[in-house]
């Protein structure tokens, strides 16, 4: 599906743009190819490369392939926006709507526009996040936890495009917050334990006093589950895999419970349990769930989680196609929500997927969270 789209949108490209370009035909035709090329990349990589999840090239190439592959898109969405404004004028009158559709100059600036913010949105992608900050009310949090820090990782990606550099001034920007507490929402790697190996070493050196939890993401499970599981713990991380923790301090606890990813039904691994994951939670606790996905929020809230902390969607990426996202994410991309008794909140992410290295208003970020007594 994602391959069938990709080529509709670079065969749309070309005949909107490279086609009306005052070029010779045999250079319009190369153009044109280069163009259909850049939409297969992925497929083309993955035959040779890796694999659509973990391409193994130079990041530098894929910074190039997605810069190219962005602009497709980003062109795409500006002409279609053209096009459908063309058509508006030539259903009032037509000679002006033919003119307007026919407009060589509005469809070569849009292509130079698409080039540019492609070009904008890599360097957005891959440049070490800023830490946002925010507050959450929780209920029943006791007395000595308020202003309890937490800092929350999530979509790390780590690959040839976010190598271990990237990885090392993440985890000491983090590690520089002083939170009392890390976690990681999923997604932290593409790719074998052996091809990352390097890429991951820093985050052993995560450090906070109530420790560093993780769960898996959807991500996890495209290399070899089993060997990931082993090598996070022998990095120091303290996997929540549909279980919980009591985090306490002056006598005062608070739960925090993890569960799986949705992909572990499809790799034969166990599957999400958020009541497994708080069977035993002692009565009147409040409850933090992470979970990689926001998808299922409202069964968690059911189950009684308090506070949700996820990833997955990055936030969208891209402002406007966000929308995208949202919708398949149960209405979920980016932020605070109120799901039932239960907050939900969902970081735009740390890193992302090396397939589409672009971001354009959608920022990444480190979060930092404090917690509140509710009032």
């Amino acid at each position: 599906m994602f391959q069938a789209v990709a080529i509709l949108l670079a065969l749309y490209v070309s005949w909107r743009i490279v086609l009306l370009l005052p070029l010779r035909p045999w250079l319009k035709g190369v153009l044109a190819a280069l163009v259909l090329a850049a939409s297969l990349h992925h497929r083309i990589v993955a035959s040779f490369w890796g694999t659509r999840a973990s391409p193994e090239i130079p990041g530098e190439l894929i910074m190039v392939l997605g810069w190219a592959f962005g602009a497709i898109l980003l062109a795409a969405c500006l002409l279609l926006l053209l096009d459908l404004a063309s058509l508006a004028v030539w259903a009032v009158n037509r000679p002006a709507g033919r003119r307007w559709l026919a407009a060589r100059t509005a469809r070569a600036a849009v292509g130079a526009a698409a080039l540019a913010l492609s070009a904008l949105g890599v360097w957005q992608a891959v440049r070490v996040p800023d830490v946002k900050t925010l507050e959450v009310n929780l209920k029943g949090l006791p007395a000595e936890l308020d202003g309890f820090r937490l800092a929350q990782l999530t979509d790390l990606h780590a690959s040839r495009l976010l190598q271990g550099g990237w990885i090392r001034a993440v985890v000491d920007k983090t590690n520089a917050l002083e939170p009392d507490l890390i976690v990681i929402t999923g997604d932290m790697v593409d790719g074998s334990v052996t091809a990352r190996l390097a890429d991951v070493a820093p985050l052993q050196d995560l450090a906070a006093p109530q420790g560093v939890f993780a769960v898996v993401g959807n991500h996890e499970y495209y290399a070899n589950y089993i060997q990931w599981i082993a090598h996070f713990k022998a990095l120091g991380l303290r996997l929540l895999l549909n279980e919980h923790a009591l985090i306490t301090r002056d006598d005062a606890a608070f739960a925090l419970a993890g569960i799986t990813d949705a992909t572990a039904v499809q790799r034969g691994q166990p599957r999400p349990d958020v009541r497994a994951a708080m069977a035993g939670i002692p009565a009147g606790a409040p409850v933090i769930l992470l979970s990689h996905r926001p998808a299922g929020a409202a069964v968690n809230a059911a189950a009684g989680a308090d506070l949700q902390l996820s990833g997955h969607t990055h936030g969208g990426q891209i402002l406007g196609l966000h929308k995208i996202v949202q919708m398949a994410n149960e209405g979920f991309v980016s932020g605070v929500y109120q799901v039932g008794d239960m907050q939900l909140y969902v970081s735009n992410g740390t890193g992302l997927w090396a397939g589409l290295p672009l971001r354009i208003g959608r920022p990444s970020e480190i979060t930092l969270i404090t917690l509140r007594r509710a009032p």
